[in-house]
Order: C-alpha cells, then sequence, then structure tokens
C-alpha cells in the first residue's frame, strides 16, 4: 500500500520534470542571452527580458504542446487510475 504511493508520487514528480524541464530549460537561456546583451550594451532596462522569455515559452507550447499534453494525459489516466488503491482503507 505504501508502496503505492511512494510510486505514485514519485511519477507524478517525473511527470512535472518533463513537463516543466524544457519550459524553464528555454526560460533560462533566454534569460541569460538578454543578461548578456544587456551587459555588453550597457543596457540595464528590467522590462527587456520579459518579453523574450515569454515569446520563447508561448513557442514552446505551440510546438511542444501536443507532446506535453500527451504527457500529462498518459500521467491521469494511468497514475491516477490506480490512486483509489491507494485511499481505500483495509
Amino acid at each position: 500500500m505504501q508502496d503505492l504511493a511512494l510510486q505514485l508520487s514519485q511519477q507524478a514528480m517525473i511527470t512535472a520534470g518533463i513537463v516543466l524541464l524544457p519550459l524553464l530549460a528555454a526560460s533560462l537561456i533566454v534569460g541569460l542571452l538578454v543578461g548578456i546583451f544587456q551587459a555588453t550594451t550597457q543596457i540595464q532596462e528590467m522590462t527587456l527580458s520579459f518579453l523574450p522569455k515569454v515569446a520563447v515559452i508561448g513557442l514552446i507550447l505551440y510546438f511542444a504542446g501536443p507532446f506535453l499534453l500527451r504527457v500529462l494525459v498518459h500521467f491521469a489516466v494511468h497514475d491516477l487510475s490506480t490512486f483509489w488503491q491507494v485511499v481505500t482503507l483495509p
């Protein structure tokens, strides 16, 4: 019983990592590139890094969205369908 609960929580964290890793990595890379650009040109505008990050995250969601949605649906169907085994009392 406890093994199943641990397995479900582990699968939830793995699924969250698979879904969030491309978005966070792209945002980190774009932020780093904009920071380097700001440092070399000495433009210290705080809102300059916001628009490129939003645009890149939007592009990633547009192109990788179907894959990420399949991952989330697979998690919901496969792992949460066995959730009733964890919550039932012995």
